[in-house]
């Protein structure tokens, strides 16, 4: 195991109150990220510094670039949605448990075959395991996946042929790992992957890079840690605020490791001690890749 000694360092102090779901879209050379809790969607252009961010209608909590540019595939609080950059318009495509007012989406990423895979987050005191793992695929058609109930959904992600799936419910402090059976979409074999009980920090976003590791931010633990296929902890990563929850590799070459962050549930103290909480980070990765982001073919 190694232990990153470069700090990551502020790429955008955007103080957004619970920054996600950052992605890298490598055509236009944009990192995307949301602000769940500021109902915005982010973007940042490296090569011109330009920064901007659109307002959503609710909550967003995920989303999946498409096979059109100019169109973004949304995880809104309660529904699925298209996000048109042109006319800035939001076209709704499905609810998503209606029938449980206190739940949301969260986490979501698109599978090797561009379906939309993607969780949801109990918001009601408690955290109750009442929440699910669903998939939208090419047709537009919405399906639950044979996994075990959550509080709250995250880490998902796939390995690089696309065979295995991984996920965690961010209070268990574990993240599992599932056969995924790429033509059917068939789920299989659910496992522990990676047990953080004994680590600070509870497991939140993480992406697969191109050797097939997986790189998980925890949050409150102050990094992101790269495990490997086997699960065994292979690196850490230290960044500067409490609370880092999502990973993606972006840049040219795929080798800059961008990690957004939060601000929400911080004192007036620990603000004062980390006043670029809720920015986007960076860290130039002279030995790892990452992968492109798969899109969503519907």
């Amino acid at each position: 195991m190694t232990t990153a000694t470069a700090m990551m360092s502020l790429l955008f102090d955007g103080k957004n109150l619970l920054g996600e779901g950052v992605l890298w879209c490598p055509r236009t050379q944009r990192l995307f990220w949301t602000d769940i809790l500021g109902a915005a969607l982010w973007s940042h252009t490296p090569a011109t510094g330009a920064t901007r961010s659109w307002p959503m209608p609710e909550r967003l909590a995920t989303f999946a670039l498409t096979e059109d540019d100019d169109r973004l595939l949304l995880g809104l609080a309660s529904q699925l949605a298209w996000f048109t950059f042109s006319s800035e318009e939001v076209t709704p495509i499905c609810k998503v448990e209606a029938d449980l007012p206190h739940t949301r989406l969260n986490d979501g990423r698109c599978d090797r075959f561009g379906r939309f895979v993607f969780g949801t987050k109990n918001d009601a005191p408690g955290l109750a395991r009442c929440c699910s793992f669903y998939r939208l695929n090419t047709d537009l058609t919405l399906e639950r996946l044979a996994l075990p109930a959550v509080a709250i959904s995250n880490s998902i992600c796939f390995s690089p042929d696309g065979h295995i799936m991984y996920y965690c419910d961010s209070p268990t402090k574990t993240i599992r790992c599932c056969d995924y059976d790429t033509d059917a979409g068939t789920i299989s074999n659910d496992r522990l992957f990676a047990d953080l009980k004994e680590q600070p920090g509870e497991p939140d976003g993480s992406t697969i890079d191109s050797a097939g590791y997986l790189w998980n931010a925890q949050w409150g633990g102050h990094r992101v840690l790269r495990y490997a296929p086997d699960g065994s902890i292979d690196r850490i990563v230290h960044v500067p605020v409490a609370q880092p929850s999502c990973v993606a590799f972006g840049g040219a070459a795929l080798d800059t490791l961008y990690v957004t962050s939060a601000r929400e549930s911080l004192s007036d103290a620990a603000l004062r001690a980390e006043p670029t909480a809720g920015g986007v980070f960076q860290l130039r990765l002279p030995d790892a890749r990452g992968l492109p982001e798969a899109r969503f073919r519907g």
